[in-house]
């Protein structure tokens, strides 16, 4: 790490301590030449996960995007935001320990589905209407039925 003052190339870690959201590490350095003080933060270098649309385009992954969208759903329903957040948290681990760096949006409709089937049924059909895209009421019948048969 070069240092600040004097520009030398080498210096020792006095000090490293984790910030407040952990996200990442303070390491407090001093100059091998000059004895200044300076301080450094390291982060972890991650690289986006790529969602792949329909249209095969490409763009990367948004949380927000994703959050908006199941905030939609559940709209005047007894949903706790919490809730909403934990589920956004669960997905957006489940993509991250995949491995795969591009991902299908049909792959994080079906997960975001699967979080939301238990927590809301009514939200999740508000969800599955518009990702699966029904054309008429019989599509829309055919999932209220495939429902009501697995409870």
């Amino acid at each position: 790490m070069k240092c600040p003052f004097c520009g030398y190339a080498e210096s020792k870690v006095v000090d490293s301590r984790p910030t407040d959201e952990n996200e990442k590490i303070r390491r407090r350095r001093e100059c091998l030449k000059c004895n200044c003080r300076f301080t450094t933060y390291e982060v972890i270098e991650t690289v986006p996960i790529m969602v792949v649309k329909k249209d095969k385009s490409r763009e990367a992954f948004d949380r927000d995007k994703l959050t908006r969208g199941i905030l939609r759903s559940c709209e005047k329903r007894p949903v706790a935001i919490e809730e909403i957040v934990k589920m956004v948290d669960n997905i957006e681990a489940e993509l991250s320990n995949s491995l795969q760096r591009e991902v299908t949006s049909y792959r994080i409709g079906e997960l975001v589905m699967k979080y939301l089937k238990p927590i809301d049924e009514v939200a999740y059909v508000r969800f599955a209407s518009v990702y699966r895209q029904f054309g008429d009421i019989s599509a829309f019948m055919d999932e209220l039925k495939t429902m009501i048969k697995d409870k």
